[in-house]
């Protein structure tokens, strides 16, 4: 078969072989392993097995922002030395990298990407790889169940580091991808003090989902613990990411399920167009949502002008309808890097829209109108667009679509834009057509009434009302032109609101400085 001639049935075949690494794991015991034949020690039950490090075997890289991409100087537990020869910084910022399952038993690109952003932001920090290769390089049952045995080598690693250098606790800060996010709580859940933080990005999901708290990321494994889900979709059992909220503060970025820019038909095609090179790169349709979950950690750490916001809600349905906008008592928080650590009773669920590519930052607004009507109109799924005119800049024709567009009803809905329009001065609605003959418009009217538009930022936290900008009424009518509305002078944000939300975003509130 020549290269520019592969179907898309053989793609499909390949890829459900893929797949089916995950898709056969068997189901989670009650210790969160499965029936594999590799030997586990079990959990200690002495103080003393943390000081042997004779059983050691992942291996731990101070790598440099000078070559972020290879491992030139390996900090050997028992061996003192070694961190003399290796420059570690004593007392400064530590990260420790802990990677995830692989099919090629080689570091993924992201690594050095992730090390490069981290000395970029913290030039007088300490990055450590851990580099667990052989054991993530196994059939995906058997790497899950070595996580306790690389959570181990890193517990006992870190301590003996702390030891050694009389090492501040607070100056550690695991993060963990995958099923390298696990091996960072079970690290945590070890060591004699609790780590300052552990990042959970994407924590794996096959056998973690309904296994208990000793053998997964949880709130307990360190004084603050911060997950981003970006991979959640399908059955709790089979998602490639851990669905359930296993940290302190659980970030759901697009609900979770699937990120921008990973849609499977764009990226089979590309594959099916390269041929035989597109194979190699077929594991990018599981990696894609999965490993976003690094990249955005990555921008909070480069971007530091376009921090992404978060915001509590009870459900991604919620926070679709533009419900969830609210920053007061917490309820908002940066992602990544700069997250505000705030530790509840129960895990908090955080949610916000990005876009496909870096930086990811948008803007939220959530859009609330009564549309007025003569006649008993109702619709689904209707195709809108509407254009945000501002102080700063516009952002024309966002596309969105109402499910039920009823008369004599008031709507919510949630829009984004990649586009800082500063103060809102005029808005524009378009009602499109949904087919090319809408039968209705031959006998009914297709028509609604608006008198006010409410428009809250969640970014700002203002909230403007706008008014028809020619009599009391806009019309709205499928297939038309523009409904224009501008800003009214009724409700809005006081002066002294908007400067208590500008100190919350950009002062002492939210610990920009804090590791």
């Amino acid at each position: 078969m020549g290269e520019k001639n592969i179907s898309f049935l053989t793609v499909w075949i390949i890829l459900g072989n893929i797949l089916a690494t995950f898709s056969s794991v068997p189901e989670a015991t009650t210790t969160g392993f499965v029936n594999t034949t590799v030997s586990t020690t079990p959990w200690p039950t002495t103080a003393e097995w943390i000081s042997d490090l004779t059983d050691i075997v992942s291996k731990f890289s101070l790598r440099t922002a000078d070559i972020p991409d290879d491992d030139m100087c390996y900090i050997v537990a028992g061996r003192p030395e070694t961190i003399k020869e290796c420059e570690f910084k004593e007392e400064m910022q530590t990260f420790v990298v802990i990677h995830g399952w692989t099919v090629t038993g080689m570091f993924e690109n992201w690594v050095p990407k992730l090390v490069s952003a981290l000395y970029e932001r913290e030039p007088t920090s300490n990055v450590i790889v851990v580099d667990w290769l052989t054991r993530a390089n196994q059939h995906y049952p058997t790497s899950a169940a070595y996580t306790k045995l690389v959570g181990r080598d890193i517990a006992k690693f870190v301590t003996w580091l702390q030891k050694e250098l009389q090492f501040p606790w607070e100056r550690i800060h695991l993060l963990g991808y995958s099923l390298g996010a696990h091996v960072a709580g079970i690290a945590g859940a070890l060591t004699e003090h609790k780590i300052s933080r552990i990042t959970g990005l994407d924590p794996a999901g096959p056998n973690f989902e309904h296994a208990d708290d000793q053998s997964t990321l949880s709130r307990d494994d360190a004084q603050f613990v911060d997950v981003l889900h970006t991979n959640t979709r399908g059955s709790p059992d089979r998602s490639i990411g851990i669905q359930r909220p296993v940290g302190h503060i659980d970030i759901y970025p697009n609900g979770g399920t699937f990120q921008p820019g990973c849609g499977i038909q764009k990226t089979l095609m590309g594959i099916a167009l390269e041929g035989i090179k597109g194979l190699q790169n077929m594991d990018q349709l599981l990696k894609c949502s999965h490993e976003r979950s690094i990249h955005l950690f990555i921008d909070s750490l480069l971007n530091t002008q376009q921090q992404s916001m978060a915001y509590r809600c009870n459900s991604k349905e919620a926070f679709n309808k533009g419900l969830c906008l609210n920053c007061r008592k917490n309820r908002c928080n940066k992602l990544g890097y700069n997250i505000n650590k705030v530790r509840t009773a129960r895990s908090t669920k955080m949610y916000l829209k990005t876009r496909e590519m870096m930086p990811y930052k948008v803007f939220h607004y959530q859009v609330k109108v009564h549309f007025f009507s003569h006649d008993q109109l109702s619709f689904t799924e209707q195709p809108m667009k509407i254009s945000l005119y501002g102080t700063h800049g516009e952002k024309e024709d966002i596309s969105f679509v109402l499910p039920v567009l009823s008369g004599n009803t008031t709507l919510s809905f949630l829009i984004t834009t990649d586009v800082d329009i500063g103060d809102l001065m005029i808005v524009k609605v378009r009602w499109e057509k949904d087919a090319l003959i809408s039968w209705s418009d031959w006998w009914g009217s297709s028509k609604f009434h608006i008198r006010k538009l409410r428009i809250k930022s969640g970014e700002t936290q203002s909230k403007v009302i706008f008014s028809s900008k020619e009599g009391e009424f806009a019309y709205l009518v499928r297939g038309g032109g523009d409904a224009v509305f501008v800003k009214s002078k009724e409700d809005n944000m006081s002066r002294k609101e908007k400067l208590l939300h500008k100190l919350k975003m950009q002062g002492s509130l939210f610990g920009q400085n804090d590791a």
